[in-house]
């Protein structure tokens, strides 16, 4: 029989580097669920392995609702082509999404540049005493 291993909010909190807060938070969401000892939270293995695919859907981009559908469709028994079909369209959608971003902070780094060439080219003739035509 495989051992039991269990942690406080203190050890998902040193292992993940997340603040105690954040795992509160995380609990009163619904998407971890720890035992109790008195008011001690006790966290098992699973707990540790849905908080650690939290963070990492944090870090791609996925919203908390997102997360949990993805972990919530995780079948132990099933080969889980649902889940991972799902995850890759929600992969798919944010990099798009964030494709489009990239796109639109290069425009507008571009149209900087052009306002930074016109006001150097006003402080030319400025310094050069000629007038400047806007």
């Amino acid at each position: 029989m495989a051992e039991q291993h269990t942690y406080s909010i203190s050890d998902l909190a040193r292992d993940f580097n997340v603040t105690t807060r954040t795992i509160r938070f995380y609990e009163e969401k619904g998407l971890l669920n720890p035992s109790r000892i008195g008011q001690h939270r006790i966290f098992d293995r699973a707990d540790h392995a849905r908080l650690e695919l939290i963070l990492r859907g944090k870090r791609a981009g996925l919203s908390l609702d997102e997360s949990r559908e993805i972990i919530d469709m995780y079948d132990p028994d099933g080969d889980n082509y649902e889940q991972y079909q799902f995850l890759l369209n929600k992969v798919d959608e944010r990099q798009a999404q964030l494709e489009s971003q990239v796109e639109d902070i290069r425009q507008l780094l571009t149209g900087l540049e052009e306002v930074r060439a016109r006001c150097n080219g006003a402080l030319k003739k400025i310094s050069a005493g000629k007038p400047v035509n806007t």
